[in-house]
């Protein structure tokens, strides 16, 4: 004589055990860098209107050593010298006319850390930020921060524009 177990309010709690775990769980969303991309073209870009002294190259090595404007630097003083550049790129005395052609060139061995990548990247994103800050606190009297209103953040962008071009990483030995 066999007892059969009735199974069949098995299903219906298995369900609500899957409905509950799914509506319970949150799902943890990685962040990244937030880069806004230009607009696909087919089109070569034209290197040649691109003047040497506008452009602030920084080249990270396999061995994760910078290479700023031909000489070799610390990622400690790459924020003041990013900072120098973009608010005086012709070496004016005045500084009232800040640069809006003024490119940042960054570029990596396929062996850079990834952490000395970021590293890097943060630095010349801060050279912007307080960039940005400096001129909100002349203009408005205040800093530079998603509380000041959108179109006095537009026209200190406007005047100060984040450029950061960044070329494909090579190996090394690549040109």
């Amino acid at each position: 004589m066999s007892n059969e177990i009735n199974a069949g309010s098995m299903a219906d709690i298995a369900f609500l055990l899957l409905i509950f775990f799914l509506v319970t769980t949150q799902i943890v969303e990685d962040k990244g860098i937030m880069v806004k991309l230009p607009p696909w073209s087919e089109d070569e870009p034209d290197i040649t209107k691109l003047n040497k002294r506008n452009v602030f190259s920084v080249l990270v090595n396999a061995q994760n050593q910078l290479l700023v404007r031909g000489e070799f630097e610390e990622v400690a003083n790459l924020k003041e010298k990013a900072k120098e550049f973009i608010a005086n790129p012709k070496k004016r005395e005045d500084l009232a006319e800040m640069p809006t052609k003024a490119i940042i060139s960054l570029k990596n061995d396929r062996g850079t850390n990834y952490e000395t990548y970021l590293e890097v990247y943060n630095e010349l994103k801060a050279a912007y930020n307080e960039l940005w800050s400096e001129e909100s606190r002349k203009l408005y009297g205040k800093d530079y921060s998603e509380d000041l209103p959108i179109h006095m953040r537009k026209e200190i962008r406007s005047k100060i524009p984040f450029v950061l071009s960044e070329a494909e990483p090579t190996a090394f030995g690549e040109e």
